[in-house]
């Protein structure tokens, strides 16, 4: 497999990309191990994280390899033995999956594939616990939206929701839902107007009232995307701008999706912008009063552009930290992990890991998970002994 550089890798999986260049000291973390090096019929290229069941076995996909090439959803354990529960491409049941997946109550797994399908605009697919595929729905590619990239969100009804990044009314992308039996509804249309938000790339979260929130890659009045909220009334979805990026300290261009701490405030991170040294993205913050959300930057990454955080953040809700990927920062380009803790006020920063682009892996665009005895999972694209990517764990 040909090795590309970080920043080409940047350009080919991200839709806008500018160049800088830093440097970082690093701080290892005391335990790093790669668990599992992907060689091709296992699958290749996993472009999302992982997740962890109760038994903490590690779920996900890879974006190619498998037995046709068009990727796979597999189930690994904590000491890398893989098992391949799906490989895509052998009739229209989806191809190049770039999502995380998510289970429910009865162990299926749910995720999306980016093409593929009856009309290769992308799936929304179901693996049942014995192992099954189905196609819940396959995108036409036009209104009903086209190549999905993130995951799922379920409710407590079984319904699912997602985001495309491309189709819909005004081929801006859409928000969607699909029932448990595989009724599609687009809930959104973006590109509704110059303060609108574009090209959803993350998934959505939902609240305990019903209510969706996400983030656009682009779009909105300053062009570097947005955080919007959902809420369903009678007629339709109302969309609210709960902020829009403007590529100063505030960050701008946000691929990660949102998260909710206990006390209901909302965290997210954008890929470039900030304080930072180099400009390499945010970690923010969206809290509620008095039905308004005010926004505040957490911390600036050094980096350089596009070099950010492109998954969800993962929150321990016992510490208060924030654990993240960087893809395509660190001191050999190569991405990070990194741990945010809060401190009188501030927040300080670790890094945890910096990847030297070999055995370790080369370019993380993972989330993050974490067992019972604090171990944090991921994944990287390239690298490991054969070239297509890696599992890793890290114990900071």
């Amino acid at each position: 497999m040909k090795t590309v550089s970080a920043r080409s890798l940047c350009m080919f999986a991200i839709f806008f990309a500018g160049i800088s260049v830093f440097l970082v000291s690093p701080s290892q973390a005391q335990s790093f191990s790669v668990i599992r090096s992907f060689a091709d019929n296992d699958g290749t290229g996993p472009l999302a994280g992982l997740a962890m069941d109760a038994k903490e076995n590690l779920y996900g996909t890879a974006s190619s390899g498998g037995v046709y090439g068009d990727g796979v959803v597999f189930k690994a354990s904590r000491n890398g033995a893989e098992m391949v529960l799906h490989s895509f491409g052998h009739g229209d049941d989806g191809s190049t999956p770039e999502s995380s997946v998510i289970f429910d109550a009865t162990g299926n797994l749910y995720g999306t594939t980016f093409v593929g399908g009856a009309f290769s605009s992308g799936t929304v697919f179901k693996i049942s616990a014995k192992g099954t595929e189905a196609v819940l729905y396959s995108f036409g590619g036009v209104a009903d939206g086209a190549n999905p990239i993130a995951g799922l969100a379920m409710d407590k009804a079984g319904n699912l929701y997602g985001t495309t990044s491309a189709g819909g009314t005004f081929n801006a992308g859409t928000v969607f839902k699909v029932s448990p039996t595989g009724k599609h509804t687009v809930i959104y249309n973006f590109g509704q107007g110059v303060d609108d938000g574009s090209t959803p790339v993350a998934g959505i979260t939902l609240d305990s009232e019903g209510n969706l929130y996400g983030t656009t890659s682009v779009g909105g009045v300053a062009g570097y995307g947005t955080v919007f909220e959902l809420k369903p009334s009678a007629s339709a979805w109302k969309e609210t701008i709960l902020h829009q990026f403007e590529l100063q300290n505030d960050g701008g261009t946000p691929y990660a999706g949102l998260i909710f701490d206990q006390s209901g405030n909302l965290y997210g991170a954008a890929t470039q912008g900030g304080d930072g040294s180099g400009g390499g993205g945010t970690v923010f913050e969206l809290t509620p009063s008095g039905g308004r959300w005010s926004f505040k930057v957490l911390y600036g990454l050094a980096g350089w552009n596009i070099s950010g955080t492109f998954r969800d953040l993962l929150l321990d809700s016992t510490t208060g930290i924030i654990y993240a990927t960087t893809h395509c920062d660190g001191l050999d380009d190569a991405g990070t992990v990194y741990a945010l803790t809060p401190s009188s006020g501030s927040w300080i920063y670790n890094q945890l890991y910096t990847f030297t682009g070999g055995a370790d892996g080369l370019y993380s665009f993972s989330n993050l998970v974490i067992d019972k005895s604090g171990y944090l999972y991921g994944t990287t694209f390239q690298g490991g002994a054969n070239g297509f990517g890696v599992i890793f764990r890290i114990k900071p």
